[in-house]
């Protein structure tokens, strides 16, 4: 119901997967790994709201595939049952994290190197993925296509989150492709040049 976009990553030679995260819709993400014959060797969750990790439990119990989050976002992850308030739904089933990640950690997906970068600001627990070889990345919700991520929930920091950008985002090459956690993708170039968010106040 809000729209979050999961991800998913395979390496073609391997078919070994990372899906980013799985909010909901967990049928849907199952068939589309075994429309292209993919196995999932990492869920990654970039934050820990509702809408981002719900369907986390689910996904990990269909392919046995660890879950990776920062857990700098630990206390929102243990309040899915009053962020399921919030929107009037069901609490969805607990995820336990596997692997707890941090900025500079890497990542493999057959051949290619997943880079975390830690983005706090939209929670203080944000990560981004970067794909050098792939020029991709996967922004969560700390930037969007003319936007950035609300910094008015618990653990968000204006201030902050304008310092991710900038510090983490903003360097990438310009043709790097950028997958939000909502909307439809951009560009680094783009964002640096026509988001009015990082331009009053950059």
């Amino acid at each position: 119901m809000l729209q979050c976009n999961c991800s998913i990553f395979g390496d073609e030679t391997t078919r070994q997967a990372m899906v980013v995260d799985p909010g909901d819709e967990i049928a849907r993400i199952l068939e589309t790994l075994a429309r292209h014959s993919l196995t999932v060797t990492a869920i990654v969750i970039t934050h820990a709201h509702i809408d981002h990790i719900g369907g986390a439990q689910k996904l990990k119990l269909a392919t046995g595939a660890p879950v990776y989050m920062n857990l700098q976002d630990s206390e929102l992850q243990e309040m899915l049952d009053v962020q399921a308030g919030w929107l009037g739904m069901p609490t969805p089933e607990a995820v336990a994290i596997d692997v707890p990640v941090k900025d500079g950690d890497k990542l493999l997906i057959g051949a290619t190197e997943v880079h975390v970068l830690h983005t706090p600001g939209h929670t203080q627990g944000s990560i981004c993925l970067w794909m050098p070889a792939e020029r991709k990345l996967v922004a969560g919700d700390t930037l969007f296509r003319d936007g950035i991520g609300r910094t008015d929930l618990p653990g968000g920091d204006g201030r902050q989150i304008l310092d991710s950008i900038h510090g983490q985002l903003l360097g990438l090459p310009g043709d790097t492709e950028v997958f939000p956690g909502h909307g439809a993708p951009t560009t680094i170039a783009r964002e640096k040049t026509s988001n009015y968010f990082l331009q009053r106040l950059s």
